[in-house]
């Protein structure tokens, strides 16, 4: 019984290790992004583009959700702000187009 009973308590220590570990969403969040301005010089399907964004460094973009919520038109030229993940630098979100 006394093995029995060891066993059931590492068990349950797991299971609040676990519980209390940091979750995958809580580790970034949309202020961690990294802002650029950028020239868009591509229009690509599905509401992404390809922006320049400084020295033959181009992001694929897609808009964001409060621009797609307003409709806010994104075309050839437009200069806009994208924010781009520290962890792929080749992706991100178009989150500001001025007037």
């Amino acid at each position: 019984m006394a093995l029995a009973n060891s066993c059931i308590g590492e068990a349950a220590r797991a299971r609040v290790v676990l519980i209390n570990a940091p979750r995958k969403r809580d580790e970034m969040s949309s202020d961690d992004a990294i802002e650029f301005e950028g020239k868009v010089v591509e229009v690509l399907s599905g509401g992404t583009f390809k922006v320049n964004v400084g020295e033959g460094h181009d992001v694929i973009a897609k808009l964001a959700g409060k621009m797609r919520r307003y409709r806010i038109r994104v075309v050839l030229g437009d200069r806009v702000t994208v924010a781009v993940s520290p962890y792929d630098p080749t992706r991100g979100r178009i989150t500001y187009r001025p007037r």
